[in-house]
């Protein structure tokens, strides 16, 4: 999507006020970037999601590196691996919210998904969503954990941290963060019980209408 550097930061923001108001990023937890031209804006490291400013974001250049603003989250290495995998990508957003930080707690439903294809919505709205093996959060090992992940995708589950979501734009990668959470939710509901799951002519039928991946 060609936007401005200014429509860019204002678009960030603006999803970033929206992951608070949803419950998703408490207190200053979790980050968002976006692709503006040669350059990814950034929210700044300790800043809360809802104090976001477009004037006040970090910018940093085609290698990552620090260019201008304040510094940028911790986890910056995170979100240039996810750029690098997901091609289109003008968006990452990664949070805390609860029951996906709940989920990338338990075991991966499968070696291609930390979450089964309980609804039509995960399968649609994000496709497959690998569990990331621990590293320190911020860390260059974390980073070349999502990189060396085989197979496609455009969401994952940081394994006991939280979500990561890819997408053209910040209010996508925010939306398809939410299907995220919400999968999360019903996954961790129904721990413990048998339930059922779309089958692999349902999930092939969706991922080829709605272009998401999932390895059956």
């Amino acid at each position: 999507m060609n936007r401005t550097p200014r429509e860019a930061a204002r678009e960030l923001c603006r999803a970033g006020r929206r992951a608070v108001d949803l419950g998703l990023s408490p207190g200053a937890s979790g980050n968002v970037s976006v692709r503006a031209g040669d350059h990814t804006l950034m929210s700044p490291t300790g800043v809360s999601l809802r104090d976001l400013d477009p004037d006040g974001l970090s910018v940093l250049g085609p290698e990552g590196e620090h260019v201008s603003g304040p510094p940028p989250s911790k986890e910056y290495p995170l979100h240039l691996a996810m750029y690098r995998r997901v091609e289109g990508a003008g968006s990452v957003v990664h949070l805390h919210s609860p029951h996906a930080t709940a989920a990338s707690c338990l075991p991966a439903w499968s070696a291609s998904s930390a979450l089964p294809p309980v609804t039509p919505y995960l399968v649609m709205r994000v496709g497959q969503a690998p569990l990331v093996p621990y590293a320190a959060p911020g860390s260059e090992r974390l980073a070349r954990n999502l990189a060396d992940l085989p197979g496609s995708f455009r969401a994952a589950l940081l394994a006991n941290h939280g979500s990561l979501m890819a997408a053209a734009d910040p209010a996508a990668a925010l939306d398809g963060a939410v299907e995220l959470e919400e999968a999360s939710r019903i996954v961790v509901s129904l721990r413990g019980g048998g339930f059922s799951v779309l089958s692999a002519e349902d999930v092939r039928e969706l991922t080829e209408r709605y272009g998401t991946a999932w390895d059956l």
